[in-house]
């Protein structure tokens, strides 16, 4: 629908140089736009390129997306459209944060199916640009237009909405995960890959253990058969999409998650089984300092898994020697002190001078590998889930710095919607409110309407 307004930028700078008595020559010193051009705009034989208008806008002393709505209706209503000019304009809206002037364009721009390959090239930049908010639009939009295709890029849309959503609700990032599992099927495999990695740590940070093992198992048959292909056919210097780390390391991490499956099941005798398999990259035919840092770093974990696996099993003689090796490793202590309590708690075990020795290890950080940061969600529900365990084993002693944590816990719960944590932290409560002075009653009581 045409605008029921008809006033144009080209009338507003008409309007700017008359009230200033300033003729073309004057603005176009001062704009940096040629004198011709600048007629040709002003008579409404030239439309405004997105550089004109940048100019325009500064030499009026505007802020930069002054003119951006009449721009957009400009561009559908008063000219016809040219990709030239909306281009750039798209990504200097994202830029600028004008997701209203994103979408008047996209949805006009869809009117015609030949431009979705066109706005999703953008959203790919905007997405590697960290422009999420816009590329989510744009993405959203391109995957209504091709509903009915059965294309990739329909399936890399909602991949790409599957890692937008992501964030620290998990019931958001559940209802995410099961949307984009749909499509998983239709993307290019290293694609599917990182796909599965990623939704891999989806279910591990809500404990849906049975549910990992599978994606691990299904990452583990399509990165091996890659993997021999590569070599077999000798296809490592074809054009195929890269995957975002080596096919070699998909592997050695999807045996490293299936151990860590068979350890959050109790079964370590399977998980030690798994731990062998990730500790050997004998079989990795690239030879370069990136396989050695990614085989030496798997037999560090592997090295302390072994140790944490027995501790978990009970032998308590096994303990002291997990501690010191871990010691030495800053980011992995944190992650051995959820497992070192969650042994305390279950063998009864007094651990008060290994909590003390790494007290400052027990506040919320991210933490790093070779690899990057640890994955965010899984992280917050471990310290989460730790919070409610070391409240756990302070309350078995009556001491009251277990009620503070349960309230930590639960306002942690909250904030990533886990639900069973907060039932879990309802029910310590509720056994040990004895303990709990006012303040602390009523902080409960605060938390539990926020989660409701």
């Amino acid at each position: 629908m045409v605008p029921t307004t008809r006033t144009m930028i080209r009338d507003l700078l008409a309007s700017y140089l008359s009230q200033r008595g300033m003729s073309i020559h004057q603005f176009s010193g001062q704009s940096g736009i040629n004198s011709g051009t600048l007629s040709r705009i002003l008579s409404g034989q030239q439309p405004i390129a997105m550089n004109h208008l940048e100019r325009i806008t500064q030499a009026m002393d505007l802020p930069e997306d002054h003119f951006y709505i009449l721009y957009v209706d400009e561009c559908f209503f008063f000219s016809s459209p040219t990709w030239r000019r909306l281009r750039p304009f798209l990504v200097r809206s994202a830029e600028l944060g004008r997701l209203d002037c994103v979408e008047r364009v996209v949805q006009n721009l869809l009117e015609n199916l030949v431009y979705a390959p066109m706005l999703f090239e953008v959203a790919e930049g905007l997405f590697r640009e960290g422009l999420w908010e816009a590329a989510e639009l744009l993405y959203k939009n391109v995957s209504a237009s091709e509903k009915y295709q059965n294309s990739e890029r329909l399936a890399l849309c909602q991949y790409r909405l599957f890692l937008i959503a992501i964030g620290d609700d998990q019931a958001r990032n559940l209802q995410a995960a099961h949307l984009f599992e749909g499509y998983l099927d239709r993307l290019d495999e290293a694609d599917q890959l990182d796909g599965l990695n990623h939704l891999g740590h989806v279910y591990g940070s809500m404990n849906r253990w049975h549910k990992v093992d599978e994606l691990a198992n299904k990452m583990l048959q399509l990165a091996t058969i890659r993997y021999n292909l590569q070599w077999q056919s000798n296809r490592r210097e074809s054009n195929e999409k890269k995957t975002e780390k080596p096919l070699y390391f998909y592997i050695l991490y999807a045996q490293l998650i299936r151990s860590t499956v068979c350890e959050e099941l109790g079964d370590f005798n399977s998980a030690l089984d798994w731990v062998s398999l990730y500790m050997d990259g004998s079989w990795i035919q690239e030879d370069n300092e990136e396989v050695k840092r990614t085989v030496a770093q798997f037999q560090e974990w592997g090295t302390a898994n072994r140790l944490l696996y027995r501790v978990m099993a009970g032998q308590y003689e096994a303990l002291s020697e997990y501690v010191e090796y871990i010691s030495h490793r800053p980011d992995e202590i944190f992650i051995a002190l959820y497992n070192i309590i969650l042994s305390a708690n279950r063998y009864d075990w007094n651990v008060d001078n290994i909590l003390e020795r790494f007290a400052s290890y027990i506040p919320y950080r991210t933490y790093a590998t070779a690899f990057g940061d640890y994955n965010r969600q899984l992280m917050l529900d471990q310290h989460t889930q730790f919070l409610a365990e070391l409240a756990t084993y302070y309350l078995h002693d009556n001491r009251k710095e277990g009620i503070r944590l349960i309230l930590q816990s639960l306002e942690s719960s909250a904030r990533i919607n886990n639900e069973s944590n907060v039932i879990k932290c309802v029910d310590l409560f509720g056994q040990h409110r004895n303990q709990a002075n006012e303040e602390e009653n009523e902080q409960y009581k605060v938390q539990i309407g926020a989660y409701l």
